[in-house]
């Protein structure tokens, strides 16, 4: 009996030591990933064309990803060890500890994260197979091959393949010798002059005055574009402007091109280009890409599908952003009542669209109602939070969505296991095309995805989303209406916000100011009647600190 005591007390205290160190091992990770994802940020601001990662950060980076699967390798086997192999495993525990505190010795990377690339010609694009298009592309590049084409305007409404195409064609001009540079910027809306010649010179592997003014920059961009023979491509332009204001020599004279995307055929006119109109695709293009997507076996699996689905590719009007889309929602469905109910649905939501130009929306509102997940659906509304064309690194992108609440911790009891239900929506949002993968760890909402969930469901949600406007000043406090729960106004030109501005939003969750270099007060009255603000993001404004009605929280 005396052994049997001595036998179950070392049990116990094997097991308490055990669970002690799975928890130091799971703390001192957590310190390691935090600073991942700093990194990562860093990595975001700081890294642009001429620049590239180091291989070591590269290297560390993968270790940290590998360590966090071995440690939920280790919580599983933790969670399900027997008595007999808790000494081996807590020696493995502890093996991992010292792991990690050497992984996060070498993350102080005192001599900075990136090096200066070689020169290149351009950079070449990730892009999946061009559907249809092909008389398109090859009319563009026709259009680059005559030396009395100097612009040239790409056009067509939102979704029917523009910048797909571009894609493809700037890197078909990579592996040519015609021009000397290839250069890719998206401009978006509002259109930026200042961050636009940042982006044409950093392709440029130069570096302009960033205290000069417009026109002594646009000087400047013009003697170092006019050395070489380019390609530029603007892509999503919206607003009429000037080449010689943004410092872009006229391209005929050094047997340049420009080339632009826009939905706006009047953009086109007044820049005086060639106008290639891209056209949607053939009923046959349209149901092969949307076969492609959604799996060519299903017409096997599914019996008697074959009208309805033909009848679903009918509704997306030879879109391929809503080919996608609707397919990535209709993906590994093998019901044929599913199928049935999803053609109805689709239709409904096309008739709730009222504005001609806006119908493409309805065809997106589908996919985000097939998520099925209010849950999901807020993570993916919260994206169109930022300005347009923002990259979200992954990691951050689900941290954010747990801090914000979207994923609560306690329901699920660790930050781990949140992590790795945050992880399941980005796959899903994925799948379903709502989000698309860009370089590297990041992904982006697709302008015309954001421009539908700001529009079509973000107002009915409480949402106020003006990120990247060029706004001067802050909404009129009449806009502060009563059911806002989430503010973006990130990345404007706000310098001040008014003394007396005192919105009355109690609902108001989430509040993002960041990227107004120039906001460095809030007034005290600002807070008083925001009592329910969990989030505010000041990061890269010139706040320093804050009034003390903050307290009303």
């Amino acid at each position: 009996m005396e052994k049997f005591l001595e036998k179950g007390e070392s049990g116990i205290d094997h097991y308490r030591k055990l669970e002690k160190d799975a928890n130091e091992l799971k703390s001192e990770f957590q310190v390691l990933k935090r600073r991942k994802i700093d990194i990562n940020s860093i990595i975001e601001t700081e890294v642009c064309s001429r620049q590239v990662v180091k291989e070591e950060v590269r290297g560390w980076l993968e270790d940290v990803q590998k360590m966090e699967e071995d440690i939920q390798d280790v919580e599983e086997r933790v969670r399900s060890v027997s008595r007999l192999n808790r000494i081996s495993l807590d020696i493995l525990v502890r093996e991992k500890i010292e792991e990690v505190k050497r992984i996060q010795e070498r993350g102080n990377f005192n001599e900075g994260l990136v090096i200066e690339r070689a020169p290149a010609r351009g950079i070449r694009i990730p892009t999946e197979n061009i559907e249809g298009g092909i008389s398109t592309k090859d009319e563009i590049q026709k259009h680059l091959m005559d030396d009395q084409v100097g612009m040239i305007g790409v056009c067509g409404i939102g979704g029917v393949g523009k910048t797909t195409i571009m894609k493809h064609i700037n890197n078909d001009l990579l592996r040519e010798d015609r021009f000397q540079k290839v250069i890719w910027v998206t401009v978006s809306y509002p259109l930026n002059v200042f961050a636009l010649q940042k982006k044409i010179a950093d392709a440029m592997h130069k570096t302009l005055q960033e205290d000069e003014e417009e026109m002594m920059r646009a000087a400047a961009l013009m003697d170092i574009m006019g050395s070489k023979s380019f390609v530029l491509i603007l892509d999503d332009v919206w607003e009429k402007f000037s080449l010689k204001d943004v410092g872009i020599p006229k391209p005929v004279q050094n047997k340049s091109k420009v080339v632009i995307t826009t939905r706006s055929i009047e953009v086109c006119k007044y820049l005086g280009c060639k106008i290639v109109k891209v056209q949607p695709l053939s009923p046959e293009e349209s149901l092969n890409l949307f076969l492609e997507k959604v799996g060519r076996d299903v017409l096997q699996k599914v019996s008697g599908l074959e009208e309805t689905l033909k009848l679903i590719v009918d509704e997306c009007k030879g879109l391929p952003l809503a080919i996608v889309v609707i397919a990535g929602s209709l993906k590994e469905e093998y019901d044929i009542a599913e199928w049935r109910n999803a053609l109805n649905e689709l239709r409904q939501c096309v008739k709730s669209v009222k504005c001609a130009e806006d119908e493409i929306f309805g065809r997106l509102r589908f996919s985000y109602d097939r998520l099925r997940s209010l849950q999901i659906q807020e993570c993916f509304l919260y994206c169109s939070l930022f300005r347009e064309d923002y990259k979200f690194f992954r990691e951050k992108l689900i941290e954010d969505w747990i801090d914000e609440g979207l994923i609560v911790i306690d329901e699920l009891g660790s930050r781990q296991a949140a992590y790795d239900r945050g992880r399941a929506f980005l796959n899903r949002l994925l799948q379903n095309c709502l989000l698309e993968e860009c370089v590297g760890s990041t992904v982006k909402m697709h302008d015309v995805v954001r421009d539908m969930a700001i529009k079509s469901i973000g107002l009915g949600c409480g949402y106020m989303v003006k990120a990247g406007m060029k706004l001067k000043k802050v909404p009129n406090e009449s806009e502060w209406v009563g059911d806002l729960k989430k503010v973006s106004l990130m990345a404007n030109d706000i310098s001040k916000i008014p003394a007396g501005l005192s919105p009355k939003c109690s609902l108001l969750s989430t509040l993002i100011l960041s990227d107004i270099p120039n906001l460095s007060e809030i007034p005290n009255s600002f807070f008083k009647g925001v009592v329910g603000l969990k989030v505010i993001d000041l990061s890269s404004t010139g706040i320093e600190a804050l009034p003390d009605s903050i307290s009303n929280w």
